[in-house]
This record gives structure tokens, sequence and C-alpha cells, in this order.
């Protein structure tokens, strides 16, 4: 039996006074270039660098289905899911609409915390002390409303606190909306894995595997000193309260970070550079979405290896730009690793970017070659000494960033293109009822005239130009374009003086392609943004 808010007969009610709720963009990456390039809508898409060393940093749920993931390596997620359409990542175009979702939540809640680019906290004061139909019921109207706004889908998570919400967007997606009443938050977190928890990374979560430790409920069952012996005082007592649903952390807008770091702790010494370079690469996409979600760019990274004796090397390199180009970030970071780490494993590589600034209007990287990045205006080189305590396990935050190594697998093969130092597909796969999409020939395509499908709703935005300056470089894969009598379109190949161009936005539906003269004048560069609402 339980009272109308959900609690136990005789519990306090400030234990159920408070209804946190966490908002997770589905698949945000994927689920952007799925809606803004209609016919990918219901197909494998992978956005990421598709070169031998690329990262995946966002999959569709059909790719996922085949074992594709956040963070693997390309070539590895391509080999899962070899028919996946391979994107190059539109960064500006996630951070505006990743704003218009944040601002969504802000007219739903007085105080808003975003954890990333695609998910956030809010702790409504109109929900203090509802019950739980109540919170479900704004939760669809949360819903609904970031669906109206941006087109996207997103889940919802309610309860007590942060973990328990979070857990709860979890269990909705994808989405979906789970609200967790607090006479059921033991239950529901008692038959979870322990790597369900915030905080509790491969590193300790072996720990507690070793000690027969697996699910929340065993972790909450046992007496916080054991816990503490096993993860330490600080984060053992911390992990200790959460397993339990004591969460009194408070939803509170995070200032602005001086830095933004990420960092592995390794169940095994790496000891080959490619090992090394691989997990730097995957450490640079958390690091990177963090700056991104901030909307920040920076201007000096700084790369920590801790080798097998516990002494710590740091490089830093210092650019003439600040940027947040992923492509930058890896390569600066790959190299900085070349010198940082000396002789032994590597128990430890870490990631950090500093000197934050506002972005050039173009990405300077794109003018140099990827593995040559830029040249350093200020680089230092420290090492630490072993400190007494070195032989202890990190603290939790060391194992926030992309756990363990990975290594590259050879891409799937297929036609490609070069887009900023990475190969890129060039097609798509087609659907069962339509044609195959054509390949680059000499001879254009003939135009087809069709019936477009009434366009969905999308919310508006703000509104942008949708031509935008055509550097001096070939077309390539992923490409935003337009056209005066087509329209706004994204080039799908490229080669021998020709482009292959589908023509279709959020607002068109699903297009047909054309093949054009790749020098023809009046085919322009455009606003990633014109693919999401209509140009001014």
């Amino acid at each position: 039996m339980t009272t109308p808010d959900g609690r136990s007969p005789g519990a306090p009610r400030t234990a159920s006074a408070r209804w946190v709720l966490h908002l997770d963009m589905d698949a945000f990456f994927a689920s952007v270039e799925q809606l803004t390039r209609p016919t990918l809508a219901d197909r494998p898409v992978l956005v990421g660098g598709a070169g031998p060393r690329g990262v995946v940093a966002g999959a569709s749920y059909q790719a996922r289905v085949f074992g594709a993931r956040s963070a693997m390596p390309m070539g590895q997620a391509r080999r899962r899911c070899p028919h996946a359409t391979v994107l190059p990542p539109r960064f500006a175009l996630y951070k505006a609409i990743s704003d218009q979702v944040m601002g969504v939540l802000a007219e739903f809640s007085p105080v808003l915390e975003p954890v990333s680019v695609d998910e956030a906290f809010i702790e409504p004061p109109v929900l203090a002390g509802a019950d739980p139909a109540a919170v479900d019921e704004f939760g669809t109207r949360l819903r609904a409303a970031v669906r109206e706004r941006t087109g996207l889908p997103a889940s919802v998570g309610a309860g007590s606190g942060k973990q328990i919400a979070k857990i709860a967007s979890e269990l909705a997606k994808p989405d979906g909306l789970r609200v967790i009443a607090h006479a059921e938050q033991e239950t529901v977190l008692a038959a979870l894995p322990v790597r369900s928890l915030w905080g509790i990374g491969p590193v300790s979560g072996e720990a507690l595997r070793k000690i027969g430790i697996e699910t929340i409920g065993q972790l909450a069952a046992m007496d916080g000193r054991e816990v503490a012996g096993v993860l330490g005082t600080a984060m053992g007592t911390e992990l200790h309260r959460l397993a339990r649903g004591i969460d009194d952390r408070p939803v509170a807008p995070r200032g602005a970070a001086k830095q933004i770091s990420a960092e592995t702790t390794f169940d095994t010494d790496l000891t080959a550079m490619t090992a090394v370079h691989d997990a730097v690469a995957s450490i640079c996409v958390a690091v990177h979405r963090r700056l991104v979600a901030d909307g920040r760019a920076a201007r000096t990274v700084t790369v920590k290896a801790r080798t097998g004796d516990f002494t710590t090397h740091t490089r830093s390199e210092t650019t003439p730009f600040p940027s947040r180009d992923l492509a930058t970030l890896t390569a600066v970071a790959r190299r900085l690793a070349d010198t940082a780490v000396g002789e032994g494993g590597v128990r430890l590589l870490g990631v950090s970017v500093s000197g934050f600034g506002d972005e050039p209007p173009l990405a300077l990287f794109e003018a140099v070659p990827s593995e040559q990045g830029w040249r350093a205006a200020t680089s230092s080189d420290t090492v630490e000494p072993p400190g007494p305590d070195a032989p202890l396990p990190g603290p939790a935050g060391s194992e926030r960033g992309t756990a363990g190594a990975v290594a590259a697998e050879p891409g799937a093969p297929g036609g490609t293109a070069t887009i900023a130092g990475h190969a890129v597909v060039t097609t798509v796969p087609a659907a069962a009822d339509e044609p195959a999409l054509p390949a680059v020939t000499d001879e254009p395509a003939p135009p087809t005239a069709t019936d477009e499908p009434a366009p969905p709703t999308v919310g508006p935005g703000p509104t942008r130009p949708d031509r935008v300056p055509d550097p001096d470089r070939p077309w390539a894969a992923g490409d935003d374009v337009h056209h005066p009598e087509h329209g706004h379109g994204w080039v799908q190949g490229a080669g021998h003086g020709r482009v292959t161009v589908r023509f279709e936005t959020a607002l068109t539906g699903p297009g047909r392609t054309r093949t054009l003269d790749a020098s023809d004048p009046v085919l322009t560069r455009a606003d990633p943004l014109s693919s999401w609402q209509a140009p001014a």
C-alpha cells in the first residue's frame, strides 16, 4: 500500500516531495541526420570519421542492432554493419538543435542542468509533492514539446534524484517515458547491473565483480566500510548511498569550466602505439561532446599518460586559433601521445582542452593535412614522480571517459570519398521499394518529376541564410549544397567531374537525386541548418 504520491506509509514526506526529470535525446547525432536527410529514415546510419582511425560519434538504432555503437572504431562498426551509411558530423547543426531542446526545458523548469549536448536534468517546482500520475502527464507534455520544436524523439525519466532519473530515462529508451515512483525505486535498482550506477566504470566494476557484486541490490546490501575498502572512502561512500537510492545532489546550472577533460584507466597496460592512438581517439570523442555541448572552442590540448611504474607524463600544445573540430583534437592529441608515452606500458591516458575562445569562421585544420595538424605556438612537458599513494586505484572521475583501448579494424569495402582526411561512404543503401541510388557517371541523370510527400511538422528555430561562401575544395560526400532550381540537398558522391546530390530536407520529406556537373557555378555550398528549417 502506498500514499497518493507513491510513498510507503510512514515514510518521511521530504523523501518523496522531490521529482527530478532527465531528458535524453535518442541517438541524437544519427537521429538529426535521419530527420534532415529523410531518405535515411529507418536505415542504419553511422556518424563520424570513416578513415582507418575514425571513431563513431553517433549510431542510429538501426545500426546498433548489428552491434555498432558510439566511441567504437569506425572500421569495426562498418564490419558489423557494412550496409550503414557513414556521414561526417555536422556539429553546428547539432548545437543549434540542442539549443532548441534546452530552450524547451527552460520553459518547463526555471532550473536546468545540461549534462551534454543531448541531455539535461530539471527539477520543476510545480511537481514538488506530486503523485506519479501527475509526473507522467508532465513528462508526456515535455516530450511532445521537444518533438514539436525539433522534430526529434526524446526519452524522459523521472525519480527522486538525478541517479534514479537517469536510470529511468535509460529504461524508457527509445522514445519513451518512465516514472519510477519512490515506493518502487528500491525494487527497480536492485535488479540492475552495478555498472548502471554513475561513477562505476570498467575498473571499479571489475573490482566489485571479483568479490561477487554484480547488481545494485548486492552493492546496497554491503556494509559501507566494506565498500570503502574496495572502492576507496570517498568514492565508496557516495556509490553506496546511490545504490540505496539516496541522492540529494541538487539540480543546478553548471558554471563555465576552465578545462574539459576525460581519462581512462586500463585493466591491462597498453604496450602498442596503435592501441594508444585508438584509446586517445576514443577519449577525444568524450571530450569533444562536452566541448560541443558547452558551445566552446579550445586552443590548448593536453595529454596525460601514466606508465606502469605510476610515473605521469604530460604534454601540451597550444594552437594559433581555438577549434572544436574533432579531427583537430584527435590529431593533436595523438601527436602529443607519441612523445608522452615513454618506456613500459601505459596504465592511464587522459586528454584535456583549455584556453577557450571563439572558433574562426572556417576551421583552420581543414587547410592543414590532418596527420600534421597545427604547429604549436607553445608546448610543455612535465613528468610527475610516483607519489606515496600511487598504487591506490584512481577516483571515479578517472573512468568517465571511454573505457578501455580498442584496436582499429579495416573499414568495410565500398565506394568512398574523402572529407577532412577521412574516407566516407558515397552511396546510400536503397530501400526495398526504391531503386538503388545512381552511381556517379560521366553523364548526368535525367531529371525526374515526382510528387513529394507531405512535409513533417518541424518547429521554429533561428533561421539562417541557405547559401554560404564556397571554399576552394572539391565536393565530398555529406556536403550540404544549394541549387536554385532543386533547393537544398546533400552530396552522395562525386568523381570524374560529376557530383550526385539528393535534394531533400526535414521539411520536404524524401527527395530525388540529380547528377550534375561538379563545376556548375549555380551549385553552391549551403548552411547545414537549412536542412532542418526553411532558409531566410
